[in-house]
């Protein structure tokens, strides 16, 4: 479905980051899990990498999220038009979109600039990216059915 379809349809959201092994994906990971069949969720990379980044993955697991089976794709043109909003993920991650696409940045926590890295810098950055979508999907399924810009 297309963006000027019925406003009771199912809204959509496509995050992305860089290689869409580990924010994009988590993000997505955490949307379905918050908004159930609410959300249409998508992910993808700027530049794919080859494979989930393992970490990402564990530290989802801990909070009963699995994307272990998901695999790094590229951006789909068409998807880009389609979707309601595109969530970028970090500053690297940059969208060439048209004037009709609504593009917001989630400036996501880095803990390694703080010296923080391993399992304990994946879990704030996974914890950081669910504060994100839980205030998202709350937006998303508002009975307004227009995705919000603030998150």
């Amino acid at each position: 479905m297309s963006r000027g379809d019925a406003v009771s349809r199912k809204p959509s959201v496509l995050f992305v980051c860089v290689k869409n092994g580990g924010k994009s994906q988590m993000a997505a990971g955490l949307m379905r899990r918050a908004a159930g069949d609410a959300v249409d969720v998508y992910s993808a990379g700027t530049k794919p990498g080859a494979a989930i980044n393992d970490l990402a993955a564990e530290s989802l697991l801990e909070v009963g999220v699995d994307i272990r089976s998901e695999t790094p794709k590229s951006i789909d043109p068409q998807l880009l038009l389609d979707v309601d909003l595109v969530v970028t993920l970090g500053r690297e991650a940059v969208v060439a979109t048209g004037p009709d696409v609504v593009v917001v940045n989630w400036d996501t926590d880095e803990p390694s600039e703080r010296g923080i890295d391993g399992m304990e810098r994946m879990r704030l950055v996974r914890d950081d990216i669910a504060s994100h979508v839980d205030s998202l999907r709350t937006q998303l399924t508002a009975d307004t059915g227009r995705p919000a810009l603030d998150t």
